[in-house]
Parts: C-alpha cells; structure tokens; sequence
C-alpha cells in the first residue's frame, strides 16, 4: 500500500518538477543562445541575417519566438524564406533561401537589383551589372528595397525572367507596355508574348521557334502560341512568316 502511495506522489510531482525546471531554464544562461550559424545565401547575405537576430544573442533558446524570428529574415530584401533549428545548448541554425536578382532595373537615375518574384533587392551604382537585363520603367514608379514591384512598373518584367532560366539566348532589355510583354535577345531579334499570360508555354514556343528562324529576322511574335510568326521590321518594308506548321 505504502509502494503505490509513493508511486501515485512521484506520478504527480515529477510532471510538476519537469515543468518547473522548463520555465527555470527558459529564464537562465543554462540554453542562451552564443552562437547564430547562418546557411544559404552569399556571406554577405548571411552578414545581413546574423546582424537581423543579433538581439537574440543571450536570449534562451527554448523562449524563441520562431515566428517572430521567421518574420525577422523574412523582411529583409535580400531573403525569400527562413527556416531554423535549436541546436543546444547555445547555438541557433538558421537556413535561408536568397532572392536572386533577374535584372537592372532603372529608374531615372537609379539602378536597382530585382528578383524573380518582382522585388527591389537594393539599389546598385549605374553602369554595373552588365551581364543582367536592362527594365526601364517612369521615375514616377514606386521603388523602394524589399518592397514589390507593381506589375507594370517591373513585376511582370521581372516574373517573366524567372520563367525564362535556362533559355538558349540572353536578354538585353525586357518591357511590359500597353499590356504586351516584349524582350530583346542580345542575337538581334525582338521577342514578342504578347498578354503576360502562358508565359512559360510562349517561351517554349520560342525556344523551338529560334532554331528554323529565318535568316534576317528581326522579331518572333509568339502571342498567339499556336501560330508563332517571324519577320522583319524595317523603315522600308514588313515582312512575316508564319513558323507553325
């Protein structure tokens, strides 16, 4: 009787004392975070990471917000998304996924890093960057780090560089202007999709498309995907062929 006593105490008291020793070592040194190990990104990016969370250093590792830590990262320009692990005693892992800049764009006289996703990574100095499209938009247009970009202010520029990794041909400038998205290949020729709509289906096309261009070509129209058209454009004359078929 005596042995069932002691084991209906211990059965009570021992979930008490666990949670008192949680929220003692949640409010001492004994998991306070030292160290933040950053992966992902460039180094200067992770700079940037640890430099968001270095108030955390001290704080205990069990009483992190992950949330709040998440939404920290998240905001800064340069990040898409967060992930994190405690690892105890005393070190925060921290993994990111990094905007990857897409283009120039200009602004006036400014130049700006943008991502895939439409976004200002930072402001860069003017004539840099060259291997990167150029998108023009008005001085008017709304551009600010971290903040997106308005779809014709860049944001569909942008989001259709994205869809075209890997495309066979590089891209000097890219527009989206009275509705129709337009990119310029380095070889000369104008690319033309048309509404910013099966972007990823016209790019197809287009990639089939460059390889039976006519000689002389100066645009592929791929609005239509069905019917892709190629010509040339000049002062003195128009002409087009259909590449479908």
């Amino acid at each position: 009787m005596a042995a069932r006593r002691r084991l209906l105490a211990i059965a009570i008291v021992a979930p008490i004392v666990l949670v008192g020793a949680y929220f003692a070592a949640r409010e001492t040194s004994m998991f306070a975070v030292r160290t933040i190990a950053v992966s992902g990104g460039t180094p200067a990016v992770q700079s940037q990471v640890r430099a968001a969370l270095a108030p955390l250093l001290g704080r205990s590792l069990l009483a992190l917000d992950g949330g709040a830590l998440e939404r920290r990262v998240d905001a800064l320009p340069t990040v898409v998304s967060t992930t994190y692990d405690r690892a105890f005693p005393h070190t925060l892992r921290v993994r990111i996924v990094p905007e990857v800049a897409v283009a120039v764009l200009h602004r006036g006289n400014e130049a700006w890093l943008v991502s895939g996703r439409g976004r200002a990574i930072r402001q860069i100095r003017a004539g840099t960057q060259l291997g990167l499209p150029r998108i023009w938009v008005p001085t008017a247009a709304q551009v600010a780090a971290g903040g997106f970009l308005a779809p014709d202010a860049g944001g569909t520029a942008a989001r259709a560089l994205a869809l075209a990794a890997g495309f066979p041909a590089r891209f000097t400038t890219v527009s989206f202007a009275h509705g129709e998205l337009t990119m310029e290949l380095r070889v000369g020729v104008e690319l033309r999709l048309g509404e910013p709509v099966d972007v990823r289906l016209k790019l197809a096309i287009a990639r089939r498309a460059l390889r039976v261009l006519p000689p002389g070509s100066t645009y592929l129209d791929v609005a239509v995907p069905q019917r892709p058209v190629a010509g040339t454009n000049s002062q003195l004359s128009t002409s087009a062929s259909s590449l479908s078929g």
